[in-house]
């Protein structure tokens, strides 16, 4: 049987300062609709000989990031039971993946990509197309009202 209890805002974060603007955004949200919140973050190895050391772990430097950008949005008040989501592989496929049990998926307009002309990124493009729950693209600072 498929899981009907939706109950979580899930936001993707890469340390873009769109997606830092949408965690604060889904934040209010899923107060005001009275859901957790789960920011939720990928990774993947780079494969660049020069970067690598062995004492490397790109799953806790993910982690740091995604800690340096809730810090970045919230500050001291970060919300009570903020969910922290780290998983490997591409952001893209992994957020369908957790859109699957999400009530509301939430993204910036665009990322960390290389083509900054675009008014949408790859990631939120594709997620926009095939998430399993709707899809809210935050774009700017505006905060929803209470």
């Amino acid at each position: 049987m498929e899981n009907t209890q939706r109950s979580t805002v899930v936001v993707g974060i890469d340390g873009s300062p769109q997606s830092i603007s949408a965690l604060r955004y889904a934040a209010t949200l899923a107060a005001s609709l009275g859901h957790g919140l789960v920011a939720f973050s990928s990774w993947l190895p780079r494969i660049a000989l020069e970067d690598y050391t062995p004492d490397w772990a790109p799953e806790q430097d993910a982690r740091d990031a995604l800690e340096k950008s809730i810090a970045e949005a919230f500050g001291e008040d970060v919300p009570a039971g903020l969910e922290r989501k780290v998983v490997m592989g591409p952001a893209a496929p992994n957020l369908i993946e957790v859109s699957k049990d999400a009530a509301l998926l939430v993204l910036g307009t665009r990322g960390r990509g290389g083509f900054k002309g675009l008014l949408l990124g790859s990631v939120s493009s594709s997620l926009a197309a095939h998430a399993k729950c709707p899809v809210l693209i935050h774009h700017g600072e505006n905060h929803p009202a209470a």
